[in-house]
């Protein structure tokens, strides 16, 4: 019986492993993948206190030496379900049940993609699904946002203050977003529409050089010069698993101390719904969601 299992492995979860084994907790994390989720993905990081510059991987590389240096016991499992049984939960996972007083859910989100060839292979070296994140990386240069909702138009006007051209590709003819939004993007002088195209391929050599789009009226194909491709189409969190009250989005709800709609189960990070997702607020909220789970099971 282990007093807390948290499930992922990103910035979230190895803050909730520090925290809850500093309160000697009996703790297992868990982790389907490698450690580090979507951060260790980025190339460079300047918005990390304390690291003016450092890589995604290199800055979940000192979380997890930090975490493994308080003897956290981490396994490479992939859950499957959560099962409530009041005084303890039933974690099913793809090499059999686990017995615990509480649960952290730490699994992050992950972009939709295109999957247009050269995404991946540039994700970090020019494909971005974070301009907060990235833009300021391509200062003076032309860049592509994907997309037309809300997001993605308002991560164009971002970039607009950053970069020296913003194209916007939208497969339709108008966009999705806000009105006000809207005007404010098709009034900025440095952003250039492009009606009803979509993205072919990304084309580059140590990064991103050229994107290829299709015209959907005329078949017609061109290419735009650009050093970054920002892509909003969406996001998807990872709690398909997770019994618990979510928004209409699959985003786990949860209260200012991490508590989900059940009793002992915590959710942290990119996987519940929050204003802003950064490694940053992943810390915080992984460490409020160790402090509350070692009250619960002090009291259970």
């Amino acid at each position: 019986m282990y007093d807390l299992i948290i499930i992922g492995g990103g910035p979230a979860g190895l803050t909730a492993g520090i925290y809850a084994k500093r309160a000697r907790l009996n703790t297992l994390l868990v982790e389907k993948g490698a450690l580090g989720g979507q951060i260790a993905l980025t190339d460079v990081i300047e918005n990390y206190p304390g690291f003016p510059s450092i890589s995604g991987w290199g800055l979940m590389e000192k979380f997890e030496q930090h975490a493994r240096g308080f003897d956290l016991e981490i396994k490479v499992l992939e859950v499957l379900d959560i099962e409530d049984k009041g005084k303890y939960k039933l974690v099913k996972t793809s090499e059999g049940d686990l017995e615990t007083k509480t649960v952290i859910i730490a699994t992050g989100a992950k972009p939709r993609y295109i999957g247009a060839p050269g995404e991946k292979e540039f994700i970090g070296k020019g494909v971005s699904y974070c301009a907060t994140c990235d833009g300021p990386f391509f200062k003076a240069q032309d860049v592509l946002v994907v997309g037309g909702g809300d997001t993605a138009v308002k991560e164009a006007i971002y970039l607009s203050k950053l970069a020296k051209k913003v194209y916007i590709a939208h497969r339709r003819d108008q966009l999705r977003a806000e009105k006000i939004i809207q005007e404010k993007a098709l009034s900025t002088p440095n952003i250039e529409m492009l009606w009803s195209h979509i993205i072919e391929e990304i084309k580059g050599g140590q990064g991103v050089e050229k994107a290829v789009l299709k015209n959907l009226k005329d078949n017609s194909a061109k290419e735009i010069n650009v050093t970054g491709v920002f892509i909003f189409i969406g996001v998807n969190p990872n709690t398909d698993f997770a019994h618990v009250e979510k928004d209409k989005n699959g985003y786990i709800i949860t209260n200012q101390s991490m508590e989900t709609s059940i009793k002992g189960i915590f959710a942290a990070g990119d996987c519940r719904v929050t204003p802003l997702r950064q490694v940053s607020t992943a810390v915080g909220d992984g460490a409020i969601a160790a402090f509350i789970a070692e009250k619960y099971v002090e009291e259970v």
